[in-house]
């Protein structure tokens, strides 16, 4: 059930590299597209069949592989991983439906496309240390060839900022991951067979160190932040989707998956410096992103402070503040993805992301009227207005922290304030006013481009409206792995907090 995930992108990264040469854009582009929704359909059987229920990893996958090593093809997926593996599926099938016909070297770069998303799907569905850290390294490669090979002006420097930001990124993850084993004398790297709960303070607290700076670069956190931003500018808008909707929450899924679980009495013991941090990533993200005159950075920093949220709901370690954690993820997925594609669309229509350049685009004869409607709800969502997910997710994380963390909740609501800001500075500099002079005649804008948009406006609006349909998926396992995320605690903190 689970390798088919992987296997499919694989299959479908093999047929490009193996097809003629004289292979066409548009052809790729379909073949590619075909690919993608038969991936995406595998994962709405999945959770047709997924029992909400059942806490532990369902549709469990076991081979030996390297027994020398203690490696095994362990996959399993359980309310945790499986919304960001349905997530991965759409996003990965929306990058392809907009990457467009007219571009150079098209087998390749879908042939990347799908080796990035098996890379994810296998990240998010390894039961193995060593395995998930293989499929962790696996999408790096495709992105950074996607930025280099794709991208604006300055990839090659966005590209290998990346790159090395990556490299040591995965660095410390790996040093941690041998250390749990080698610390906890496991004899393999399955996750069900390691003793890291046992171990002393001191050894989680170096433990969690690595994993806290790996992942953290990942997500990113403040100050590991800075290769993000260029990433986005640089990248295509399909490629922004995929970065900031999935390739992001590999890292905020590495948290809470070996970090918070992995090494409870660590978390506890450093939760509320984690606190702290979660608030400067959020008004630090929310500041910057309010200086850009670029629409596309200011959408990059604001998924800075956006992931500080996550950071915030995991430190607190209560059930509710952890679940609105998890469904953050699933909502910034949605709402960055469409707003990267309605700036992708605003900048191929009028030829600029300038707020100093463009303005006016809600002119209803010679502007972009639907694109700037979509753009209002895209705001709206991520500024938390209810009735979109995006206020789901973020009342959840606070209602879950106030009663462990007041101040940092506190701050972190004064974020969501300036979240309004910045995004009022975006739709009053690019679409309210008179038409700019410079971008006064614009392309038409077929239903065909805003299609991808308006099925992630929907989206949106129904998980906002009927948030139930998301959280019944992930809120048993969520539940059971906190609570015995506080059992094991209370161990080492003497019945303080999360004991």
């Amino acid at each position: 059930m689970l390798s088919v995930l992987i296997l499919l992108p694989l299959l479908g990264a093999v047929f490009f590299g193996f097809w003629p040469a004289d292979m066409n854009g548009r052809l790729c582009r379909m073949v590619a597209l075909v690919f993608a929704v038969m991936i995406f359909l595998w994962t709405i059987v999945l959770v047709f069949i997924f029992n909400p229920g059942e806490v532990n990893e369902q549709f469990v996958e076991f081979f030996p592989w390297i027994d020398s090593l203690g490696l095994s093809y362990a996959l399993g997926v359980d309310g945790l991983s499986l919304p960001l593996v349905v997530l991965n599926g759409l996003l990965t099938g929306v990058a392809v439906y907009c990457s467009g016909d007219s571009f150079a070297r098209p087998r390749f770069y879908y042939c990347l496309v799908l080796l990035l998303c098996a890379g994810v799907m296998g990240a998010f569905l390894a039961q193995d240390l060593l395995l998930f850290f293989f499929f962790y390294e696996l999408e790096l490669i495709p992105l950074y060839l996607l930025i280099a090979i794709w991208g604006g002006g300055r990839r090659g420097y966005a590209a290998t900022k990346f790159l090395i930001y990556t490299a040591v990124s995965g660095v410390l993850i790996l040093a941690s991951f041998l250390g749990m084993v080698w610390l906890g004398g496991s004899s393999s790297f399955a996750l069900g067979g390691l003793n890291t709960t046992s171990l002393p303070l001191g050894s989680q607290l170096l433990l969690l160190a690595g994993v806290l700076v790996g992942f953290g670069i990942k997500i990113p956190l403040v100050p590991f932040h800075t290769w993000l931003p260029d990433a986005h500018v640089e990248a295509s808008t399909p490629i922004s989707v995929l970065l900031a909707g999935v390739l992001l929450k590999l890292g905020t899924y590495g948290l809470l998956r070996f970090g918070m679980f992995l090494l409870p009495g660590a978390w506890f013991f450093l939760a509320p410096w984690l606190a702290g941090w979660a608030v400067v990533c959020v008004l630090f993200g929310s500041c910057c992103a309010i200086a850009q005159s670029d629409m596309k950075k200011m959408v990059a920093y604001g998924s800075v402070g956006h992931m500080g949220y996550v950071l915030l709901g995991a430190a607190a370690g209560t059930p509710l503040s952890v679940l609105g954690a998890v469904v953050q993820m699933i909502s910034h997925g949605l709402i960055s993805a469409l707003l990267f594609l309605l700036v992708g669309v605003v900048y191929e229509k009028a030829g600029s992301r300038d707020l100093n350049v463009v303005g006016g685009l809600f002119n209803p004869e010679r502007g972009l009227p639907v694109v700037g409607s979509l753009m209002v709800l895209g705001v709206m969502a991520g500024a938390g207005v209810p009735g979109m997910v995006g206020f789901v997710s973020e009342f959840m994380v606070f209602r879950g922290c106030f009663e462990v963390f007041p101040v940092q909740c506190l701050l972190s609501m004064f974020g969501t304030g300036l979240t309004g800001v910045y995004f009022l500075i975006l739709m009053n500099g690019a679409f309210f006013g008179r038409l700019s002079a410079g971008v006064s005649v614009l392309p038409r804008v077929f239903w065909g481009d805003r299609f991808p948009a308006v099925i992630l406006a929907v989206l949106i609006v129904f998980f906002g409206v009927q948030p139930g349909w998301l959280v019944r998926w992930c809120e048993p396992t969520i539940k059971a792995m906190v609570n015995a995320v506080y059992v094991v605690g209370g161990v080492f903190l003497d019945g303080g907090y999360g004991g």
